[in-house]
């Protein structure tokens, strides 16, 4: 293997100091170092050839025994030093104080074409930071970190990236839902990829323990290695550096409105510093077009991760980010004025988007309220977000296609659209056909660049569902089914047209389907 390794983090950030794998509280330092633990019978299901040719991994890498062993921990390299990173964060809004890499290890960087990438294995074992934890992972779970992670980034959302996934060959124990039934699983590693896994909870734990120097020494390594072109560390490039995470995560969060993710866990030790989409837990994209929609068993209650909400939560947590920075910074009218600009921004950019989906590209004074009224009556009756604005490219504004039609196919209960609501989709869609009359642009070029916004196919939880289900029984064809498939989500795929459907009845309520907890 040729790689290009570095060692930025662990040469230029202070070290724990202790290297026994102790559950501990680990002060003025940003990693501790670990070790993987063995496998007893790892075997490789599936690798993205793609990520690995950007670390230049040859075809030839990828089928040895010396990759197998290193990405799932029976190897470390020579002259690499393992780490787990140390952050806090505050979970469900409450400061939840020490967290760390609980059951993620950081192995080593590669640098290739002027970037670099850090290679990091979750369910690789305990660290300092797993509390109550055992540091492994389940095939399932690691299942959906996998094919999710390379969807979102074929989608055009930024994210981290998955370079492979192998079995450990060892049982995990798991209580699923929380509700006292445990039950061993397999488990399994999930090789995770990112120019850096840094969080917000990074800089919050040193500034919740008033350890300024050690988040000055972070924050400068972040500058250096991340922002470089905002220039050397100063007040001013500190203002510029946290401008730059909120400008990152606003576009992050549009675009998961855009295809209709909900994340699940919008803890703040579960957002990127880079704006990309972190940790994929208990996510899922809407079914039923729907506000109040989470993923996630543990928020049903308060529902604070809704799919509505997410804008706010990006919003709060750059909140907690902006109070940790701020001993640095020591001025609170910047720091304000750019979070007041994530509001603005937000409203600007979420209007754009919602545009583009419905192919408006001139400027309409009325376009808020068609948009506004379109988003009300998508909820009167239980509709397919996904299916509705792909299907919605073929209405033409010659008014030779009849909405309803178009879209029939979105319907959950198709014998609900009568009376009132019917009345309502038709009088929206005498609004927008109206619209439509004002674009310059032919049908067809309106279809091709509301298609390349709104995508044909996602990671619905179902289809991730019957990969591991499938996997369970030793059959991984599924798995690679859906991941070239989500290569391509844009594209017709008339070959795939199986996937471009409704979930299924049965998987409205069934486990892993619907809704998912945190167990992993």
């Amino acid at each position: 293997m040729n790689l290009n390794i570095k060692h930025n983090f662990t040469t230029e950030l202070p070290a724990d100091p202790i290297q026994e794998n102790s559950r501990r509280q680990v002060k003025e330092a940003c990693f501790s170092y670990v070790k993987p633990k063995k496998t007893s019978k790892p075997k490789l299901i599936h690798v993205s050839k793609e990520m690995a040719s950007q670390l230049v991994f040859s075809e030839a890498d990828l089928q040895s025994k010396a990759f197998l062993n290193i990405m799932t921990g029976n190897t470390v390299l020579e002259n690499t030093t393992p780490y787990a990173m140390c952050y806090g964060g505050h979970q469900f809004g409450n400061w939840a104080g020490q967290l760390g890499d609980g059951r993620a290890i950081n192995l080593f960087d590669v640098e290739h074409q002027n970037k670099q990438w850090t290679i990091q294995l979750k369910g690789a074992g305990e660290t300092p930071y797993s509390r109550q934890g055992d540091g492994l992972a389940v095939l399932r779970s690691s299942i959906r970190e996998y094919l999710c992670s390379e969807a979102m980034h074929h989608l055009g959302v930024p994210t981290t990236r998955a370079l492979s996934l192998a079995l450990t060959g060892d049982s995990v124990l798991r209580d699923m839902l929380y509700d006292g039934n445990q039950a061993f699983e397999k488990g399994a590693i999930v090789s995770r990829i990112s120019p850096s896994f840094l969080r917000f909870g990074n800089y919050e734990i040193f500034a919740a323990r008033g350890d300024h120097k050690t988040l000055k020494t972070l924050v400068d390594y972040t500058l250096k290695h991340h922002f470089s072109h905002l220039g050397t560390p100063s007040k001013v490039t500190y203002i510029q550096f946290f401008n730059e995470v909120m400008q990152r995560t606003l576009d992050m969060v549009i675009h998961w409105q855009r295809v209709g993710f909900v994340h699940g866990v919008m803890n703040t030790d579960n957002m990127s510093i880079l704006g990309l989409t972190i940790d994929y837990g208990p996510y899922g994209w809407l079914e039923g077009f729907d506000f109040g929609w989470t993923p996630n068993t543990t928020d049903t209650q308060n529902k604070r991760y809704r799919f509505a909400n997410q804008p706010n939560i990006g919003l709060w947590n750059l909140y907690q980010l902006a109070n940790a920075l701020y001993p640095l910074i020591e001025d609170t009218k910047p720091l304000e004025t750019i979070l007041e600009n994530y509001k603005l921004g937000f409203e600007k950019k979420s209007f754009e988007m919602m545009k583009s989906k419905l192919g408006l590209f001139e400027v309409d004074e009325k376009d808020l309220k068609l948009i506004q009224d379109l988003e009300d009556i998508l909820q009167l009756s239980e509709t397919d977000m996904t299916i509705f604005f792909r299907n919605l490219s073929n209405f033409k504004k010659d008014n030779s296609t009849i909405g309803l039609e178009v879209i029939k196919d979105a319907f959950y209960k198709p014998n609900e659209i009568n009376g009132n609501i019917k009345q309502q989709w038709q009088d929206w869609f005498d609004r927008y056909q109206f619209r439509l009359e004002k674009e310059s642009m032919s049908d067809s070029d309106r279809k091709m660049k509301m298609n390349a916004v709104n995508p044909k196919y996602v990671l619905r939880n179902y289809m991730a569902q019957l990969a591991i289900d499938d996997a369970d029984k030793g059959d991984y064809k599924r798995i690679d089914e859906l991941f070239n498939l989500l290569k391509q989500p844009y594209s017709e795929q008339p070959e795939n047209e199986k996937w471009f459907a409704k979930r299924p009845e049965w998987a409205r309520h069934k486990i892993g389907c619907s809704m998912l907890s945190c167990s992993s």
